[in-house]
């Protein structure tokens, strides 16, 4: 299971730029129409089998998944839309290969040498039928073509081909199973047992965990959750560890590639001001999570 450190910057390029004015205008046009989509059915985002999952797993429902998901994709894609971003695909600048799907995993590279993408493609084809998975069945499912180098995935197709492929995955169910089943093994799992063992279980505190796994690592260097966690505190009081928790990760959240300044402290301040405003059970919150993600990605 890869939990090693993991930066997850976002750098801007033109497309991106545009997409996200054009998002923006979307966002203050629609906003109580997706309102009105969050309060009716968020189950219809998730499988009855992941829904069932996480349920079991991380005893949080749709509603709390899909709350906790639009606090994830809005520093990550800056769109609360994150179901869009199964196929997401793109080449990192940075040395860390290529990113994919709703928690972006990556192939690696020379600042991410514990890649999750490796599992990923592993993953898939588990799920799709394979008696022996390997990470090699699962690019060819996709038909992609890829060699592992040390634990490092170097993609030999084009960066248009590799990524065309991965587009067209958006709605395979497949691929979603794969992608829900590795966020947990490398992310959720780690988040929910650490909220446990400090007798926490609001979907508020677990959703800050993932987050913070996500975008700095679960476990490794001081960056980490794991890190990050260490130096929280010890109070039973949940309000009161995480209030000392979000001050800790807010130091380092721009730091180590991990976000584009000021996007880290955004990215938390979205947690810490539900936090101050009672919202930690992430039910029937959606003007509140609206409002935490009103400010603009740099």
């Amino acid at each position: 299971m890869t939990t090693t450190t993991k930066s997850k910057i976002k750098r801007k390029s033109l497309f991106s730029i545009l997409l996200s004015s054009a998002i923006a205008v979307t966002l203050l046009v629609a906003a109580p129409a997706q309102q009105s989509h969050a309060a009716g059915n968020p189950d219809a985002n998730f499988s009855p089998a992941t829904l069932q999952f996480l349920k079991t797993n991380t005893g949080l429902d749709g509603e709390q998944w899909d709350n906790i998901m639009k606090l994830v994709n809005k520093p990550e894609q800056d769109s609360l839309d994150w179901t869009k971003f199964y196929g997401y695909c793109e080449k990192l600048p940075d040395k860390r290969g290529y990113t994919m799907g709703i928690f972006g995993a990556t192939t690696g590279g020379a600042n991410d040498p514990n890649p999750d993408g490796p599992t990923l493609f592993k993953k898939y084809d588990e799920v799709s039928g394979a008696s022996n998975p390997s990470i090699q069945g699962g690019l060819a499912r996709i038909g992609v073509h890829g060699t592992m180098k040390g634990s490092i995935l170097e993609i030999t197709d084009s960066g248009s081909v590799f990524c065309g492929k991965i587009n067209a995955l958006q709605n395979n169910s497949k691929w979603r199973d794969a992608i829900w089943s590795t966020f947990y093994d490398v992310y959720i799992k780690y988040s929910v047992q650490q909220a446990r063992q400090r007798g926490f279980s609001s979907a508020l505190t677990i959703g800050s965990f993932v987050d913070t796994a996500l975008n700095q690592g679960s476990t490794g260097d001081s960056g980490s959750l794991e890190g990050v966690l260490s130096r929280s505190g010890t109070s039973n009081d949940e309000k009161t560890f995480m209030t000392n928790f979000y001050a800790k990760r807010t130091l380092i959240v721009d730091t180590n590639d991990y976000n584009q300044p000021p996007n880290g402290k955004n990215r938390v301040k979205q947690w810490s001001t539900l936090l101050k405003n009672g919202e930690t059970d992430l039910k029937n919150a959606d003007a509140a999570i609206i409002q935490v993600t009103n400010w603009e990605m740099k």
